[in-house]
């Protein structure tokens, strides 16, 4: 064994280990993950319950041939130590460092992007598709769970596989969040069985030459086979007949952090030649303890201190996140209407209180945001006030919902988004940098986007009182708020500075930035006008005043992507009139991890950047 995990030639080193050295490389793995992640932030107690199964996982398959596809991905950490990136850690997410997620222009051992639940399944049938068309001999593996099999999309792949009989292997990685526990040696067993070449050679030759007895021989097959199914019925758990009704030959339930027993079903299940399931039993944060015991707080966590478990430079203020939380709780000891749904993110949303405090209307439907739209729309047909709380980036997968069941019905359904615009380290797959563009083309669909806690109550107070369906988006992280400041919002944008020679208008948390652009531009003797947009759609107009007597050049900045959001349907509007637009947004392309700041810097969002540009314009 080597001192340093960094030293190791990984994943050929992997292959001539004894089962002695596997096993104490799963300490040192364990040691390695929580040494760097607390000192870059990341997605901890989902690794570290993996570990010994991706070590079986390398030590069976041969990557990069063999292609494993991970679900969702923020479990693929220990998956880049065993494909030669530990040394690489230290910039974890961090910018210009690897990222949280598995991505194929990082290494040619991650065979698929993902960042999203419930999509391993499918890109793994896609590609043993492709490899049977062309003739081609490896193995493709989908290693799906934490809550991932609550997502419909994986029993559309399953379905599918199962149908086409092509050689999938579906790695279940149950670790409390998906289905049930239940170990026996009857299903060792039958596993033992299975897999054994005196059983396949008799399995072959009772179907081949019993079909051909003439008149009775397809009849005994189907009879054969309603008795296996019996059997099968009375002896597997609920969760092993589900899959081997899809199709799938099923193992498990297996103990996941045992090296041996994960080798050994591994190995049977890449000796056959049709879909295989192997359920995995493993424990969420699996040897640190602070991860054990709360492993939602260490599914994803800052900086935090390795002894105790408490997270590092941990921001002063309320987050977005929990005010919302707290304004739907309050006003649903009012109106017994408000009911409150989130996608398997109840603590994340800030919806635990809600949660306590009215069990009867709160929902958590899983990873469902599909079903969650949806649903929301049959409460709302029915008289209920439902309020959707969402990551926005994960609120894309339910676009045509909002569009046909929300919209196109009229529905009074809220959308509360969160982590809207730039969430920093996380990276493209989770960055809400589109919301804006999507909703705003959806016909009936009020978007709002407040600037801080007192505007997010605001906006929630209006959206209750309107009769047709509302989005709310609101960005990572902590606001101020000041419980004694009230308004009377009545959908309207504000007038914060008068227009000289220009008008800045700023969209949402970039408010601050353009207040701070007015400032840079005094000082270069440009007078800049300023108006807080916290109604992007419908657009409203009226902070301009008089629309014959206009500034030479209207700004927008917005924390949403140039294509489709609110600066071109600012331009759009003021078309065909004398003055100029400039518009500031995210580029029409997938942006990187890093801070906001470091990425408003490249991409020339910092007031800095926005108040040289103007200054460009007037010189020419």
């Amino acid at each position: 064994m080597k001192s340093d995990i960094t030293e190791y030639n990984f994943p050929q080193d992997l292959k001539s280990m004894s089962l002695a050295e596997a096993e104490l490389l799963s300490y040192s793995i364990r040691d390695f993950l929580i040494r760097e992640v607390s000192k870059t932030g990341g997605h901890l107690a989902s690794n570290l319950g993996v570990v010994e199964l991706t070590i079986a996982l390398h030590r069976v398959f041969d990557s990069p041939e063999d292609k494993i596809i991970w679900d969702v991905g923020h479990q693929a950490y220990v998956h880049k130590i065993l494909t030669g990136r530990a040394k690489d850690f230290s910039l974890l997410r961090q910018l210009g460092g690897i990222s949280g997620f598995p991505k194929s222009k990082e290494s040619i051992h991650d065979a698929y992007d993902t960042g999203h639940s419930s999509v391993s399944i499918s890109a793994a049938a896609g590609m043993a598709a492709a490899r049977d068309i062309k003739g081609e001999k490896y193995e493709v593996v989908a290693v799906i769970g934490d809550g991932s099999l609550t997502g419909g999309m994986a029993y559309e792949g399953l379905n599918n596989i199962g149908d086409s009989k092509s050689k999938v292997i579906v790695i279940l990685n149950d670790n409390g969040m998906s289905i049930s526990a239940n170990t026996g040696g009857i299903s060792k067993h039958l596993g033992n069985l299975r897999t054994s070449k005196g059983y396949l050679d008799v399995k072959r030759f009772i179907k081949k030459r019993v079909s051909t007895i003439p008149s009775i021989g397809k009849a005994l097959v189907n009879g054969l086979a309603d008795f296996k199914n019996d059997i099968k019925y009375s002896i597997l758990d609920d969760g092993g007949v589900l899959f081997e009704e899809l199709g799938f030959t099923y193992f498990g339930p297996v103990e996941g952090h045992n090296i041996r027993e994960l080798t050994d079903v591994l190995q049977k299940a890449k000796s056959l030649e049709e879909p295989v399931l192997v359920h995995v039993i493993t424990k969420k944060g699996k040897g640190y303890k602070n991860a054990e015991k709360a492993p939602d707080k260490f599914h994803g966590i800052g900086p935090f201190d390795p002894t105790t478990g408490a997270e590092l430079n941990k921001q002063e203020g309320r987050s977005f996140s929990s005010l919302m939380g707290e304004f739907i709780t309050e006003k649903a000891e009012t109106d017994n209407r408000i009911t409150a749904i989130t996608a398997a993110m109840c603590d994340a949303t800030g919806l635990k209180n809600f949660s306590l405090k009215y069990p009867e209307r709160f929902f958590d439907v899983g990873i469902a945001e599909e079903h969650a739209v949806s649903f929301a729309a049959g409460l709302a047909k029915s008289g209920m006030k439902p309020v959707v709380c969402i990551y926005s980036s994960f609120l894309q997968r339910a676009y045509d919902q909002i569009m046909e069941d929300v919209c196109m019905q009229e529905l009074p359904v809220i959308f509360a988004i969160d982590r809207a615009g730039c969430v920093g380290a996380d990276g493209e797959t989770h960055h809400g940098m589109f919301d804006l563009s999507y909703l705003s083309t959806m016909p009936g669909m009020t978007v709002l986007a407040p600037k801080d806690g007192n505007q997010l109550r605001d906006a929630f107070d209006y959206a209750l009182g309107l009769n047709g369906p509302v989005a709310i988006r609101y960005p990572r992280g902590t606001t101020r708020y000041d419980k004694n400041i009230t308004s009377d919002f009545k959908g309207k944008n504000m007038r914060l500075i008068e227009p000289v020679d220009l008008d800045i208008w700023a969209c949402g948390k970039m408010a601050d930035t353009g207040l701070k652009t007015v400032q840079l531009l005094k000082e270069k003797g440009i007078h800049a006008g300023l108006v807080d947009v916290m109604t992007v759609k419908p657009l409203d107009l009226s902070p301009l005043n008089d629309l014959n007597r206009l500034p030479e050049l209207v700004v927008t900045i917005e924390d949403n992507t140039i294509e489709g959001g609110f600066g071109m349907h600012m331009s759009a509007c003021l078309g065909g009139m004398p003055v100029e637009t400039l518009n500031f947004a995210w580029p029409d392309s997938f942006v990187s991890h890093g801070t906001f700041d470091q990425l408003a810097e490249i991409h020339g969002l910092t007031p800095e950047k926005i108040a040289e540009r103007i200054c460009e314009y007037f010189e020419k």
